[in-house]
This record gives structure tokens, sequence and C-alpha cells, in this order.
């Protein structure tokens, strides 16, 4: 009799930590799509104020007029960051580039003072671009101002597309999800059909048949929540480790709001799919119970 006992109690502890670690890879699966919608935005952020408009000046324009014009541009509403570059810069930039100084066969510097304008993220689209491109031509100190249209308009679509791409992803992934602890669940409780029926006999309540698995359910799902934010965790800390410019993208707020939703979703999922494999068994006859 002792043998028996502690043989199934053996095999109910196996099906826990099956159950543990079943629930833990798919949650750190969903986790990492949640990581991925979640810095989708600041990838975009990130992206779009990095790219720059190139205000092209007179020759006339002095360095003072042109430092001065360069403050009055940062300041302006769509303006992140504004850079002043002058000929000289710019001639010893080209031939560091080029490996010659054109200035030497040409007889004079070629190169035109600039102004480069990183734009707010809101303000980096083809529309915005078309308004300040205008608005700054009609400053008498400009040139020409240059900017990258079609990299711009090819960023924001593939953002848009991506973001519709993870959105149909998470939903997919919400279903099979489900359905994978759904069907680990079901197996812990079908092993445990008959202790079911037997407490059904002797008059228990089904909220109080139904107590035990919902415990031990909430501590699964809360077990498996944490190894999965563990994992998930050190991969964080492993591109960080060989790439700390990642910073820039992922920050607290997005690897707190990935363990937070992690840990929601393994406790609700482990406590709906209990739920309704318990009620689907306290539902049954005991005819039913020795068919299945």
């Amino acid at each position: 009799m002792g043998k028996r006992r502690k043989k199934a109690g053996g095999r109910f502890g196996l099906q826990v930590v099956t159950l543990c670690i079943s629930t833990m890879m798919v949650l750190v699966v969903l986790g990492l799509l949640v990581f991925f919608v979640l810095t989708t935005r600041n990838l975009s952020v990130y992206v779009k104020e990095n790219l720059t408009v190139t205000v092209m000046l007179e020759d006339s324009v002095n360095d003072a007029q042109a430092r001065q014009m360069c403050r009055e541009v940062g300041r302006r509403v769509y303006a992140r960051q504004a850079q002043y570059i002058s000929k000289e810069d710019a001639q010893r930039e080209q031939s560091a580039a080029m490996g010659a100084d054109p200035s030497e066969f040409l007889g004079f510097n070629p190169f035109s003072a600039t102004i480069e304008v990183r734009l707010k993220s809101d303000y980096a689209n083809g529309d915005s671009l078309k308004w300040i491109s205008a608005a700054l031509k009609k400053d008498g100190r400009v040139a020409d101002v240059a900017y990258q249209e079609d990299l711009m308009d090819s960023v924001n679509d593939n953002m848009r597309k991506l973001s519709v791409i993870l959105l149909g992803l998470s939903v997919l992934l919400m279903c099979v999800s489900f359905s994978l602890i759904n069907n680990s669940v079901k197996l812990g409780v079908y092993s445990r059909r008959f202790l079911i029926h037997t407490m059904k006999l002797v008059g228990a309540s089904w909220g109080f048949i139904r107590r035990p698995f919902l415990r031990r359910a909430a501590v699964i799902g809360i077990v498996a929540s944490a190894l999965a934010c563990a994992l998930l965790g050190a991969g964080a800390y492993a591109v960080y480790y060989y790439e700390p410019g990642i910073v820039a993208v992922v920050t607290w707020r997005e690897l707190a709001a990935t363990a937070a939703a992690v840990f929601a979703f393994g406790l609700v999922i482990s406590l709906l799919c209990t739920y309704f494999s318990v009620n689907r068994f306290l539902r049954m006859s005991a005819g039913e119970i020795y068919e299945i």
C-alpha cells in the first residue's frame, strides 16, 4: 500500500514538473513576442530620429550667421538636434573619406557649409518633410535642402508592415499557447478524474473540489512564469553584453512590461485551463468517466 502511494505521488510530482516545463516553454515564446511588439515602436523612433535633413547654406553666409541659424533651426518644433558643419570641417571629412583633398587640384574648397538636422520621430514622414523643406528654402541663407525621402518612406512602410505581422502573430500564438497549456492541464486533471468523482459522491461542492486544482494551477503558473522570465532576462543580458548599444531601443520599461505580461499570461491561462478542465469532469456521470 505504501509503495503504491509512493508511486502515485512520484507520478503526480512528475506531472507537475512536466506541466511547469511545458508552460514555461510556451511562456518564453509568448514573452519574446510581447518583447518584440513593445520594442517595435522604440526601434521605429530610433531609426526615424537618426535620419537627417541636410540644409546647405549659401557661400555668402559667414560662420557667425551659420551658427546663429543652427541655433534657430534647433529650436523649431520638428527638430530634435541640429549640428553645424563648416566648409573646413566638411573638407576634412570628405578628404579623409576619399583619401585625397579635392581643393589641391581644384584650387578652392568645393564643399558648402551645412546644418545637419535630426527630426523628431513624429515629423519623419514624407508629408512633414515637404513642408519642412519648403519652410527652410524660404530662408535666404539656404541654398538647398536634401533628405532621403525614399528611405524615410521605406522605413515607415516597413514599420507598418512589421506591426501588422506582429499583431497577427500575437493573436495566432495566443490561440496556440492556450491550446498547448490546456492540453497539458487536461492530462493532469484527467489522471485525477476518479478522485473528482469520489469527492462528488461524498457530497463535496464543485467549488470545494476545484479549489485545490486551482491552487496548484496558480503555483505552477507562477513558477513557470518565474522560470520563463529568468530565461528571457538571461537572453536580454547576453544581447546587452555583446551589443551595449541595444539600450537605445530596449529600456527597463519594455523589460518590466514583458515580465508583467509573462506572469499575467502564465497565471490567467493556467487558472482558466484548470477551471474548464475540472468543470468538464464535474459534469460527467460515473459511466462517462469510466468510458473515457
